[in-house]
C-alpha cells in the first residue's frame, strides 16, 4: 500500500471496512441459522447429518463462505457441493439457505401440530378402550349393557325430561263423582257395589262419552277413603281396551292373563335359556291384584278369552303350564317355581264397560257380575258440561254457546272436544290481534269448529206445538240411544172400486211392513171401515230401517188420522206393538225411547201399560202415559172421537 496513491489508499480502506461490516452481519446470520437448524433437528442429529454429508469441518470453520457451504450441503442434502461461494455470491447463497430453512420450519410446525392431535386422539382412544374393557367386565356380572345401550338409555332419559303441558282432556275431565253430569243413579249404583265390604264385579252399559270410565276410576278413589272397604291406599286401577285383547290358541302370548316364555322359541332370560328353564310372564290380572281391572269395550273381547277370564275370577289366581318345567330341577329360581306350583295372585274387582247390548257378552260372565246402566245425556246435561268446562278453562262464554253445542252432540266427551277446539281458536285470535284479558268463546268460534269437523245436528226431528193430519212421531232405539221416527200416512178414494191398496216403503224393513198390515186390521176391527175403498200410503220419513214391531201403534195413529182427516198433535210420540184385535203389546228399550223423545222436544209419550213398570222416575218437561188398547189411545189423543 506504500506505492499506492493516497486516493486509492482511502478507497481500499473504506471498502475493507464495509466488507468487515458485511462479513460480521453474515457471520451473525450464519450462526443464527445454525442455531435454528440445531433446534429443529437437534444438535446430535445435526452433527450426525453433517458427518454423513462430509460437512462437519465446514460447520466448524471460521471462514464464512465455508460455513455457508456447509449449511447448503445439510439443508439441500447434497454432498457433491465443493466450492464455497465468492464474496459477491455469499448473500445470494445465504438467501437460498434461508428459503429452504423457512420450508423446514413450516413443515416442522405442521408435523408438530399433527403429532399433538395424534397424541390426543390416541389418548382418547386409549381411554375409550379402557372404558369398553370395564363395561365388558361389568356385562359379565351385571347384564348386557354396552356403549350403544347406554347411549340409548341416556337419550330416553333426556326425552323424559321434556314435558309439554297437560292434555286439555285431563284438565276438563271430572275430578270427583259430583262432577259427573246426568248419571246420579248410575253413580250411586256403582258406588254401592264397589265401596262396600264385599265389592262385586260390575258391567257398565251405556252410550259412548257419558262418563263410564271416569266413574269407575273415581269410584275406586272414593272406596279407598271408606273404612269398611277392602281396598288399600295403594290399590291399583289398571285400564285396558278390550279391542286390543286377543286370544292366542297357542297360548304363546296373553297380555291379559299372562303367558310362559319357553327357553327355545319365545326368548326367556338368557341365563334361563342356557339351562332350559321356562319363564312365566304374569299379565294384567296380576297387575290388578288388590285393586280394579277396568276393561273398556269388554264385549269386543273374544268369547274364549271371556271364558278364561271367568275362570280367573273364580280361582283368584292364574296358573301356568309348560312342558319345559321340571319341578325337581334345583336350578329353577324360587319365583319361577312359586309361579308354576302356586300360580300368580289375581284377586281383583272386574269392571267392564261396553256400548253394546248385554247379549253380546258371555252369559256366565254376566251372571257373575252386577249390571249398571248409564243413561244418555240430555241437551240440558250437555249445556251443564259446557258451562263447567268454561269455568275450568277460565274463559268467558257466550250465553248461546251451550245450547248450540247441545244441538250437535249428545256425548259429553264430544262436547268437551268442541270446547277445547274453540278455546284454541280463541287464544289464537287473541294472540294474533295482541289482545289482553280473559279469552272469550262465542258463536263464531263454535261454528268454525262445527264446520271444520263436518258436524251435523243430532236429531233433526223436532217436535212443535202444531197439528197435522196423518203425521205422528214413533220411537225407536239404537244401542243405548233413543231416536224419534217421523211416520206419515195419506188416504185417497180407491182408484178402482173395491180394489184399494196399501203402499209402504220397503227400505223400512219387513217387520215395519207387518206393522202396517196389523194396524190396518186393527182399524177395520175398531171402526168397521172397509179399507178396500181407499188407497193408503204409509211412509217412514228418511227411509230408516226399523227393527222390531214397535212402530205398530204409530202407524195405526197415522192411518187413522189420514182416514178420518183428524189432525194429530205434533208434540206427542208413541211406541208399542199393535195386535190384530187392537191390543197394545210391550216393546223393548223404553228408557232409551223416552230419553230420545225428550231430546226431540216431545211433551207427551204414550207407552204400553205392560212397560209401565220399567219406567221409573220422572223426566223433566215430559209426560208419560200408559195405554192398553188402541181404543184407549184414541180416547186420549182424540177425545170423544168414537162417540
Amino acid at each position: 500500500m506504500k506505492n499506492e496513491r493516497p486516493e486509492e489508499q482511502e478507497f481500499l480502506r473504506k471498502n475493507f471496512q464495509d466488507w468487515v461490516s458485511e462479513s460480521g452481519e453474515l457471520k451473525k446470520k450464519v450462526s443464527a441459522i445454525y442455531g435454528i437448524l440445531g433446534d429443529i433437528m437437534g444438535k446430535d442429529k445435526l452433527v450426525l447429518k453433517a458427518s454423513k454429508l462430509d460437512s462437519l469441518n465446514l460447520l466448524r470453520s471460521e471462514v464464512v463462505g465455508e460455513r455457508i457451504l456447509g449449511l447448503k450441503k445439510i439443508i439441500l442434502e447434497d454432498p457433491t457441493l465443493k466450492d464455497p461461494p465468492e464474496e459477491e455470491e455469499m448473500e445470494e447463497a445465504l438467501q437460498e439457505v434461508e428459503e429452504k430453512l423457512s420450508d423446514l420450519l413450516a413443515r416442522k410446525a405442521v408435523e408438530d401440530s399433527l403429532e399433538k392431535r395424534m397424541n390426543q386422539k390416541m389418548q382418547e382412544k386409549h381411554e375409550e378402550y379402557i372404558l369398553d374393557i370395564k363395561k365388558e367386565i361389568l356385562q359379565d356380572t351385571h347384564g348386557l349393557e354396552n356403549a350403544q345401550t347406554l347411549k340409548k338409555f341416556a337419550l330416553l332419559e333426556k326425552k323424559d325430561r321434556i314435558k309439554l303441558s297437560r292434555s286439555i282432556m285431563e284438565v276438563l275431565r271430572p275430578s270427583s263423582l259430583e262432577e259427573i253430569v246426568g248419571q246420579e243413579r248410575a253413580v250411586r249404583s256403582l258406588l254401592a257395589k264397589v265401596a262396600a265390604p264385599y265389592p262385586q264385579h260390575i258391567i257398565l252399559y251405556g252410550p259412548p262419552g257419558v262418563g263410564k270410565t271416569t266413574a269407575a276410576r273415581l269410584a275406586l278413589e272414593a272406596a279407598k277413603n271408606l273404612p269398611h272397604t277392602p281396598f288399600q291406599e295403594e290399590a291399583p286401577f289398571v285400564e285396558v281396551d278390550g279391542t286390543t285383547l286377543r286370544w292366542d290358541p297357542r297360548e304363546a302370548t296373553n297380555p291379559l292373563l299372562g303367558s310362559v316364555h319357553d327357553p327355545i322359541y319365545q326368548g326367556a332370560r338368557r341365563d334361563l335359556v342356557d339351562v332350559g328353564i321356562p319363564e312365566p310372564k304374569p299379565g294384567l290380572v296380576t297387575d290388578s291384584h288388590g285393586g280394579i281391572l277396568f276393561i273398556d269395550e269388554i264385549a269386543e273381547m273374544d268369547l274364549n278369552l271371556q271364558s278364561k277370564l271367568l275362570k280367573v275370577l273364580e280361582d283368584k289366581r292364574v296358573f301356568f303350564e309348560s312342558p319345559y318345567y321340571e319341578p325337581k330341577d334345583d336350578r329353577v329360581p324360587k319365583y319361577i317355581k312359586k309361579l308354576f306350583d302356586e300360580g300368580a295372585p289375581a284377586d281383583f274387582i272386574l269392571i267392564g264397560a261396553t256400548t253394546r247390548s248385554p247379549s253380546s257378552l258371555n252369559p256366565a260372565l254376566r251372571s257373575r257380575s252386577m249390571e249398571v246402566f248409564f243413561d244418555p245425556l240430555t241437551p240440558e246435561h250437555i249445556e251443564e258440561i259446557v258451562r263447567a268446562s268454561a269455568e275450568k278453562l277460565e274463559v268467558l262464554l257466550d250465553s248461546e254457546v251451550p245450547s248450540v253445542i247441545s244441538e250437535y252432540t249428545i256425548e259429553g266427551r264430544k262436547a268437551i272436544n268442541i270446547m277445547a277446539d274453540a278455546y284454541g281458536l280463541a287464544l289464537y285470535e287473541r294472540a294474533r290481534k295482541d289482545k289482553k284479558g280473559i279469552p272469550s268463546i262465542g258463536l263464531r268460534e263454535i261454528y268454525e269448529v262445527i264446520q271444520t269437523g263436518r258436524l251435523a245436528p243430532w236429531g233433526t226431528v223436532k217436535a212443535d206445538g202444531g197439528q197435522e193430519v196423518g203425521k205422528i212421531f214413533g220411537l225407536g232405539s239404537r244401542g243405548y240411544l233413543g231416536v224419534v221416527i217421523e211416520i206419515e200416512a195419506a188416504g185417497f178414494p180407491a182408484l178402482y172400486q173395491n180394489k184399494g191398496c196399501i203402499r209402504f216403503n220397503d227400505s223400512a224393513g219387513t217387520m215395519a211392513k207387518d206393522s202396517v198390515f196389523n194396524a190396518a186390521a186393527a182399524i177395520r176391527d175398531l171402526t168397521g171401515e172397509d179399507l178396500n175403498q181407499h188407497d193408503l200410503h204409509v211412509n217412514i220419513v228418511g227411509g230408516g230401517q226399523i227393527e222390531g214391531p214397535s212402530a205398530g201403534v204409530a202407524v195405526f195413529l197415522a192411518l187413522f188420522s189420514a182416514l178420518k182427516n183428524k189432525p194429530l198433535p205434533r208434540d206427542i210420540a208413541v211406541t208399542g206393538e199393535v195386535s190384530l184385535r187392537g191390543k197394545i203389546k210391550p216393546v223393548g228399550g223404553i228408557q232409551e225411547k223416552i230419553y230420545g223423545a225428550r231430546q226431540a222436544g216431545v211433551k207427551k209419550v204414550f207407552i204400553p201399560r205392560d212397560n209401565g213398570k220399567e219406567f221409573y222416575g220422572k223426566v223433566k218437561g215430559l209426560e208419560v202415559e200408559c195405554v192398553s188398547t188402541t181404543e184407549e189411545l184414541l180416547e186420549k189423543v182424540f177425545p170423544k172421537i168414537l162417540t
